[in-house]
């Protein structure tokens, strides 16, 4: 009994550690956090919806989930290149803060544990060069959406990102064509 509830401790301050983290909202400020919300219940209202991201924005300027809030609204938009541009400012982001290189064809497998779900941030560059080679794709770079694709197989070839999906659709296509 003394060994589970110890356990239970364990995974509660693992999962508090994980909570914590700006990928989840750790370190956003009320205020932000508050624009944030603001901005989902109003996203069928396009200027409000960016009136509060921008608030969001000044009040934690290059948060994570400020950058996650303006790509998931370009997204969902279906307004891909300004997601693309949010998406790489994402990449840079978590590139400089895990020290890989800032030009995602230079980052090498060794430079993080991409296919562990113990390190959130190379989990999480993992994700945005996912999106980033899904939104190349989308918007006819077929050459860097598979270059993109393909570097994320080569970061974690047990491929638990599923990047391999995104090479086949592009295979698919590409025989369509011919």
């Amino acid at each position: 009994m003394i060994q589970s509830a110890s356990r239970q401790t364990d995974v509660l301050i693992a999962e508090e550690g994980v909570l914590s983290h700006p990928l989840f909202g750790g370190g956003l400020s009320g205020e932000a956090e508050r624009a944030l919300a603001q901005a989902g219940s109003n996203y069928a209202d396009a200027p409000t919806a960016e009136a509060f991201l921008r608030e969001a924005e000044a009040a934690a300027p290059d948060h994570f989930a400020v950058l996650i809030g303006w790509y998931r609204y370009y997204f969902y938009k279906g307004r891909l290149e300004e997601a693309l541009a949010v998406g790489q400012r994402c990449l840079i982001k978590v590139a400089r803060e895990k020290n890989f290189a800032t030009d995602w064809r230079d980052v090498r497998p060794d430079d993080g544990a991409f296919g562990s779900y113990d390190d959130v941030m190379a989990r999480f560059f993992m994700f945005c060069l996912k999106g980033y080679a899904y939104l190349h794709m989308r918007l006819g770079d077929l050459a860097e959406g598979r270059a993109a694709a393909e570097k994320l197989l080569t970061l974690d070839p047990t491929d638990r990102i599923n990047a391999r999906l995104l090479l086949d659709v592009l295979q698919r296509a590409e025989s369509d064509d011919e």
